[in-house]
């Protein structure tokens, strides 16, 4: 075949294949197309899950009438003119590839109306013909994007669209992530008709409280302390909760470089170096905005804009690293000083000129403080300047927690050196008596000692927390480097049976021509070897579908890490009589060491 030009209409449909991957990416690029709009409310209405409509109406500047046909059209764009703009990119969009490629896949109407405009227009292009008719509407000031019918004219494409509930869920997912990033914003999501979210604009201390655990659940706010760090040239703001017993908050993790959501390597090995350094056992979830010269990120590296590009990698990854050292250093410390209920949210603030490299070893500088209402205006001038020229989002603290008195102080000394009464030393209950190794716990009740098995006890409290937690469903978290293994031919047609099931469990798979690539997996899953259990499970659901203990069994059976005895040993405490006995039996066995005794003597 001779080399020739593509037409337009065939230009932008491959062009489609990378922008529109799914209903949740249209919403995605409409929705940052009102951003940049200087929209201050959006409302996105889906119908069957994104599938038959999806309606974006928002109350920008909107779009003049000479100018509807030309957003329509590919490479056409207002965001960028030369190649300087490239080179620092502010706005989500820049490539003028979004209503170009949708249309061409969809039944699309554009309607807007600028504010010195008399009346409003609308445009209409329809798949491949891509011929933009023009007539006048009747609409307010703002843009509305109504697209019918996605992929009605590719359906090749439609058939790997999954279930209406399933692609409803990565459109929530879509919003959330966007709604984490402006918080200034109203924004409505409705499906089928009903009002599903509602993130409403914040303006004080206690709203943005409520807006973030709207967005990340009220067991990451309870759990969360605020981050502030700051150089001549980067600004790091956000959240930080660390699992705990009682909640698992480590599915939340979201970063953001100058407002933008992307996904970066760099952070989430920051992160984990962070908590291993300080010793903590498990996992965190994050909500961390990065700010920074818009020159020394280049942000047109992927098709859909989800990953970015530093220009001094290892230089960001130090300085994120550091700030999250401080920060998890100062929250251990305040942990120790209770002079009342704590707060959730504890901020700290530092302002160094560099981070020090992590390559040697040095001493980490010891400029962190509890900042309170004043301190955090203080700590944010690095951040301040962000929001302004860089167009990086600073999430405000939340509620500082107060130093304790030194009476209080004192007075928690004094408790730790007195006998708690509720735990005599005649108690017929089982006690914690010490960890052996990083394996076996010793126990005791009266003259009795048990060996526990650490492996047994971990696997079988998380068996129970996963039969509770899997009727909801379980957060899959992408892998780093994702998995590939070579596919069974009868498995395109199971991954399309059993999608729910797989996405109740977390894992996400798919067919990329004779191989499987595993995406994501439950975080307990993430150290198992993949290439062996994953088509363990597909063979097995083959055959059957599985109940959620049979589940819940094969993937605590999966997990490698648990928690320190001390802290499984309190989670064993909060299990029922009958549910504590039966596993305490199961994982731990007598030790006679009044036969030995007697045998010696």
């Amino acid at each position: 075949m001779a080399i020739q030009v593509l037409p337009p209409q065939l230009a932008n449909q491959i062009a489609a294949g990378e922008v529109v991957e799914r209903p949740a990416s249209v919403v995605k690029e409409l929705v940052e197309n009102s951003l940049d709009a200087g929209a201050t409310r959006i409302e996105v209405e889906i119908e069957r899950g994104g599938n038959k409509r999806i309606l974006i109406r928002d109350n920008g500047k909107g779009i003049d009438k000479e100018e509807l046909s030309l957003a329509l059209a590919r490479h056409a764009t207002s965001k960028v003119a030369t190649l300087e703009d490239l080179e620092s990119i502010l706005s989500f969009g820049f490539r003028g590839e979004a209503l170009a490629s949708i249309s061409s896949v969809s039944r699309l109407t554009l309607s807007a109306r600028t504010a010195d405009a008399a009346e409003a227009w609308q445009a209409y292009a329809e798949g491949r013909e891509m011929a933009v008719r023009v007539q006048p509407t009747a609409h307010p000031v703002g843009t509305t994007v109504d697209v019918v019918d996605l992929f009605f004219n590719t359906p090749a494409r439609r058939r790997f669209l999954k279930a209406d509930k399933t692609e409803f869920t990565h459109i929530e997912e879509q919003l959330r992530r966007i709604a984490l990033a402006r918080e200034g914003i109203h924004f409505i999501l409705r499906h089928n008709g009903k009002v599903v979210r509602q993130y409403r604009p914040a303006s004080n201390e206690r709203q943005r409280e409520q807006r973030l655990a709207a967005i990340c659940g009220g067991a990451f706010t309870e759990r969360a302390f605020s981050l502030t760090s700051a150089t001549d040239d980067l600004a790091l703001r956000g959240y930080l909760a660390l699992d705990d017993e009682r909640a698992r908050v480590s599915d939340i993790q979201y970063f953001y470089v100058n407002g933008r959501v992307v996904r970066d390597r760099l952070v989430s090995h920051a992160v984990r170096q962070a908590m291993e350094e300080a010793g903590l056992p498990g996992q965190a979830g994050y909500v961390l905005y990065l700010s920074l010269d818009p020159h020394e990120v280049d942000v047109n590296v992927h098709p859909a804009k989800h990953e970015v590009r530093f220009h001094q990698a290892r230089y960001v990854h130090d300085f994120i690293l550091q700030a999250l050292q401080q920060g998890l250093a100062q929250r251990q410390q305040l942990a120790l000083q209770p002079e009342s209920e704590p707060e959730p949210v504890a901020e700290y603030t530092r302002t160094p000129s560099r981070p020090e490299p992590i390559m040697r070893d040095t001493e980490a500088p010891a400029s962190w403080a509890p900042a309170g209402r004043s301190g955090a205006s203080t700590g944010s001038a690095g951040g301040a300047r962000s929001s302004g020229s860089y167009g990086g989002y600073q999430p405000p603290p939340l509620r500082p927690t107060s130093t304790p008195s030194r009476t209080a102080v004192d007075n928690y000394a004094h408790l730790m050196q007195t006998p708690a009464p509720s735990e005599p030393a005649t108690s017929d209950r089982w006690r914690w008596l010490s960890q052996l190794d990083s394996l076996h716990g010793l126990i005791q009740q009266q003259h009795d000692l048990r060996l526990v098995r650490l492996t047994l006890l971990g696997r079988g409290l998380l068996k129970r927390e996963l039969a509770e937690r899997l009727p909801q469903g379980l957060v899959g978290q992408p892998l780093l480097l994702p998995v590939s293994v070579p596919a069974d031919v009868s498995w395109v047609t199971l991954l399309e049976q059993r999608d729910e099931l797989l996405r109740r469990l977390g894992i996400q798979l798919v067919i990329q021509g004779e191989r499987l690539v595993i995406r994501t997996v439950p975080a307990l899953m993430r150290r198992a070897d993949l290439a062996k259990v994953i088509p363990e499970l597909l063979q097995w659901l083959e055959a059957e579908v599985p109940a959620y203990p049979a589940l819940a069994n094969w993937l605590a059976e999966q997990a490698k890490e648990f928690a320190e005895g001390p802290q499984l040993w309190r989670q064993w405490q909060s299990l029922e009589q009958s549910d504590a006995e039966a596993l305490l039996d199961a994982c731990s066995s007598p030790l006679p060491w009044q036969s030995i005794l007697e045998s010696d003597t």
